[in-house]
């Protein structure tokens, strides 16, 4: 996935069958250098918008100091989540590299 990003994803922490993604309500959440999801490892990846959308909010949003907590919920709270700039971006960029991911894995 680092060829994707160009740069190593190794730094990102993922908790699997996360109790705190449930909490949310949602399939996975993310914070700095960490993903939390509702699902396994195994199909976490699989599922490659998923797993391209939440790298993105953390390496590209999260640890460039874009992404806040508070920057978050203004901007959830003005345009409603789907409309989220922070979930738009992450959705068009996993929209456009999920081939590429894919390809990458040998499928």
């Amino acid at each position: 996935m680092g060829k994707i990003f160009g740069e190593s994803v190794e730094g990102v922490k993922l908790t699997d069958n996360s109790l705190f993604a449930r909490l949310h309500g949602a399939v996975a959440t993310t914070r700095p250098d960490h993903i939390y999801t509702t699902l396994s490892e195994r199909a976490f990846f699989a599922d490659g918008r998923l797993a391209l959308h939440e790298y993105f909010h953390v390496l590209r949003q999260w640890n460039t100091g874009e992404l806040t907590r508070t920057g978050y919920l203004i901007e959830s709270f003005q345009n409603g989540y789907f409309n989220n700039r922070f979930e738009v971006e992450a959705r068009s960029f996993a929209g456009q590299n999920v081939g590429e991911y894919y390809r990458l894995l040998g499928r």
